[in-house]
């Protein structure tokens, strides 16, 4: 059995303590966290503290707070020589006090309280400095998800580059749809179709081979008239920025593509 303490109790240390309750190789001993929450029903029965110095002994101690902060918490740690790893996507492990052995468990997926998540399909990266500790959290990991992958922090840091592309980029363009929508009385529902199909698409083609639209065609006549509705927002420089990106990779000039 694996024992794991929680530093730290957000949208991420949530959902992977309630899914770690769940399993029967890992125990959680126990959740930190600076000030007094009420821990939700799930892992309710998980003993909490709000003190470093009661801190309990694991075998992993995972590090789930914002990103700036994980660097000066993991040095005002008092225990020494423990694995102790952080959940960032962009943090490297060299953040981590020297204290301690470092590693790191970033699952890969976006976290939202009130949002259900099946961890088997999660990739979840790992990276340690020390193998017996790279072992360590390969189990820890696989009593999660059928997907554990060891990468470097450099490779991480791409990663959680693209994923920012794919999934906060991609989400922030909801938010502008949805607004649109809102101010011209239609659902955003209407959308849901074909957001659901672009994601299916991706499983079989290739970004450059699903990819379509009228920047893709080079429409001209239909690009002017969104310019048109957009008035000279800021909606309109996002629309305007990647259209241009689009025509320039797919209809570049002299048609040599970039």
């Amino acid at each position: 059995m694996i024992r794991i303490v929680f530093l730290g109790f957000g949208n991420v240390g949530y959902h992977l303590c309630n899914a770690f309750q769940k399993s029967n190789t890992v125990s959680v001993c126990q959740v930190y966290n600076r000030s007094v929450i009420s821990l939700p029903s799930e892992v309710a029965t998980v003993p909490f503290t709000t003190h470093l110095s009661e801190i309990v002994k694991a075998d992993v101690y995972i590090i789930a707070i914002p990103d700036d902060a994980i660097a000066a918490f993991s040095e005002t740690l008092s225990f020494q020589n423990k694995l102790v790893v952080h959940t960032s996507g962009s943090v490297p492990l060299t953040a981590l006090s020297e204290k301690n052995r470092k590693g790191v468990f970033y699952p890969l997926q976006s976290f939202s309280k009130n949002s259900v998540v099946t961890f088997s399909e999660i990739p979840i990266c790992i990276e340690a400095e020390e193998a017996s500790d790279i072992v360590l959290l390969q189990t820890l990991g696989e009593a999660l998800s059928e997907k554990v992958t060891v990468i470097t922090s450099e490779e991480r840091l791409k990663l959680h580059l693209a994923a920012v592309f794919v999934n906060n980029f991609v989400n922030h363009m909801y938010s502008i749809s949805s607004a649109i929508l809102e101010e011209n009385q239609l659902p955003f529902s209407l959308l849901q179709p074909l957001i659901a199909e672009t994601a299916r698409k991706v499983e079989t083609l290739t970004p450059d081979e699903a990819q379509t639209g009228p920047a893709k065609r080079n429409d001209t006549k239909t690009i002017e008239k969104h310019l048109h509705l957009l008035g000279n927002g800021s909606n309109r420089t996002v629309y305007q920025e990647i259209t241009k990106a689009i025509q320039e990779k797919y209809n570049p000039p002299h048609g040599k593509k970039l």
